[in-house]
């Protein structure tokens, strides 16, 4: 494994199909990471926008990619690049796994150093950050709330 592989694991309080959901959705993409342009749908190109207002026009793209491979709700594969890539592309395999009532979602992130080569170092810190930032706000956005009730007599 490249030194440069970014691998983030989080617990979600939520069942696998919820989260998956969450990573293929159009619209619920955009309530953690950005809007897209459509669903995830494997085989097909995808792109992750500024804002769904502004159409899918290359300066209101923010990430886009391919499809490579679908597993619902296990595995999600697919290429990955942003502007700072200059085009190159990253791989992106999205795991997900039971976890007593959750789900244990991992990222691998592969490809950054043979993307950029010697600023690897720099956009790896950069991802890294940012990932932790879409992961927080993946959580809040998937955990279901507390379903704490009382019984009023």
């Amino acid at each position: 494994m490249s030194t440069s592989t970014l691998i983030k694991t989080i617990i979600i309080d939520a069942p696998r199909e919820t989260v998956w959901s969450y990573l293929t959705e159009k619209d619920k993409l955009a309530t953690w990471f950005h809007p897209a342009d459509k669903d995830f749908i494997a085989g097909e190109d995808y792109a992750l926008l500024k804002n769904s207002d502004g159409g899918l026009t290359d300066d209101n793209k923010i990430c886009w990619g391919t499809v490579i491979s679908m597993s619902p709700p296990d595995e999600l594969v697919c290429t990955f690049t942003v502007h700072m890539l200059a085009a190159a592309t990253t791989t992106l395999t999205w795991k997900l796994e039971d976890v007593f009532e959750g789900t244990r979602l991992t990222l691998k992130h592969k490809g950054i150093d043979e993307a950029v080569g010697e600023q690897a170092f720099s956009l790896l810190r950069s991802m890294d950050a940012g990932w932790d930032k879409h992961f927080a706000t993946l959580r809040d956005a998937v955990s279901s709330p507390l379903s704490l009730t009382c019984d009023e007599e």
